[in-house]
């Protein structure tokens, strides 16, 4: 009996540390699963970003770009639902970054005006700074048309634009009661015409970088324009660009901040 209850015990053991060697593998496995994959998906996008600058949209199939990443049209498929799918993936590649570095930027809580400035001028300067960045927002401003296929683009972009105004909105009441001014505009007007300048900004740029410098030309513009409403700029709002790409980071529930975010997704929706 002791002979047999040692040998079932010794092959309890091996029987755990095969079950340990066979879990170690398994996980092995996936973990190099998932990064192939995350890879294959990356390249896609790549390609896509590619494609899209060169010949458009609309004129870019989704076998030219399984070509030009070297994979599959089913991988096109298992990553992405259609073509609007990959763009929208495309765009959140960079308004994630965007939005980071106006979260990071973020440091004036409690001034409304100089929280957007603060956010959107080091959101300009990763625009100016990042080549994807500036590539996906050529894309997405230049080479995009709205066709039957990429109708949820177009919903998405509505919808993120409508957000942006309406933040705007909130900002722009909030800072005229800080500051006791009566606005010589209703808000919704005022939040209009600073998306409408703001994005207008960025796309001509994007037409030719070397006409202007974005990052002083987009802060002067802001400025020139809110202090026509009647606002005072405080001189932390004033800074010089520089100053402001090292700000420490704060995050804040200000609907300035919410303002600033949404301005950048509504240019890279």
């Amino acid at each position: 009996m002791a002979l047999y209850s040692d040998d079932r015990e010794s092959g309890t053991g091996a029987d755990v540390d095969a079950d340990i060697d066979t879990d170690q593998e398994t996980s092995t496995v996936a973990r190099s699963t998932k990064q192939e994959a995350l890879a294959t998906r990356n390249r896609l996008l790549d390609a896509a970003e590619v494609l899209f600058q060169a010949q458009g949209v609309s004129q870019t199939s989704l076998q030219q770009i399984a070509q030009q990443a070297g994979a599959t049209r089913g991988a096109i498929y298992w990553h992405f639902k259609d073509k609007a799918d990959l763009f929208n993936a495309m765009m959140e590649r960079v308004t994630l970054p965007l939005e980071a570095a106006s979260q990071a930027a973020g440091a004036t809580p409690g001034d409304p005006l100089g929280e957007i400035v603060h956010r959107l001028v080091a959101a300009l300067q990763l625009m100016t700074s990042d080549a994807q960045v500036r590539r996906v927002l050529e894309v997405a401003t230049h080479q995009v048309e709205y066709t039957q296929e990429m109708q949820s683009v177009r919903q998405r972009h509505l919808s993120v634009r409508q957000g942006c105004i309406t933040d705007f909105e909130k900002a722009f009441r909030l800072a005229a009661r800080r500051q006791h001014l009566r606005l010589p505009i209703p808000a919704r007007v005022a939040a209009l015409g600073m998306h409408a300048l703001i994005v207008g900004v960025i796309q001509n740029w994007l037409l030719d970088s070397t006409a202007f410098d974005l990052v002083r030309t987009g802060r002067q513009a802001f400025g020139v324009y809110v202090t026509g409403l009647g606002f005072r700029l405080d001189d932390a709002a004033d800074a010089q660009p520089a100053a402001i790409a090292t700000s420490t980071a704060a995050t804040t529930s200000d609907p300035a901040a919410e303002a600033a975010a949404a301005v950048i997704a509504a240019v890279a929706s």
